[in-house]
């Protein structure tokens, strides 16, 4: 059984084109959702994903239709697979219930694991650059840890009970968590 799945990113658009190409190949049930495609909840997709069997065919218009990104669109595709339920795109000409079809997902599966192996080989030599040149990266220090005399302030601000934790944290101009992270360290 082919089921579709076809989606459009805001209202003014129409699903139109997408559900008679879909109906043209031979899908039986179309879901949709009008949604953009970078929200994480799209209820039709999810519909879908739910209603196909193991010997259906998933079939969308076009690869962006499906994920959000390629890593979601290989998870998605990979979790059908492992389910024994095919997919098919119309506009690439992608079919993984063919052996061709298998080929180029895996060939896009290979790209995408690449492409993430360069972004990570990219943000360590980043960071390792930045080190020695003297930086450490990540979130500064709170002021307030720095400077002594504020430290013994915030400690006597807290003991005396007539102060509240906002009244303190607005004076010492610093957040509830960097008082309490004091707090807890005396």
């Amino acid at each position: 059984m082919l089921v579709g799945y076809a989606r459009v990113s805001t209202s003014e658009q129409t699903l139109d084109l997408q559900k008679d190409a879909l109906e043209k190949i031979g899908c039986t049930k179309i879901f949709s959702d009008v949604v953009s495609g970078a929200k994480e909840e799209r209820k039709g997709l999810q519909e879908a994903l739910e209603y196909v069997r193991e010997g259906d065919t998933l079939v969308v218009w076009r690869l962006d239709r499906l994920g959000r990104s390629l890593k979601h669109l290989i998870e998605t595709i990979t979790t059908l697979n492992n389910r024994k339920i095919g997919f098919r795109s119309i506009t690439e000409n992608i079919d993984t219930t063919t052996s061709g079809g298998k080929l180029v997902f895996h060939i896009f599966g290979a790209l995408a694991e690449f492409e993430r192996d360069i972004i990570t080989d990219r943000t360590k030599a980043g960071l390792h650059a930045a080190r020695v040149r003297g930086r450490l990266g990540g979130r500064p220090k709170a002021k307030m840890l720095d400077n002594p005399k504020k430290v013994a302030l915030a400690q006597s601000l807290y003991e005396n009970e007539d102060n509240t934790i906002d009244e303190i944290c607005r004076t010492l101009n610093v957040s509830r968590a960097t008082l309490y992270r004091y707090i807890k360290a005396k």
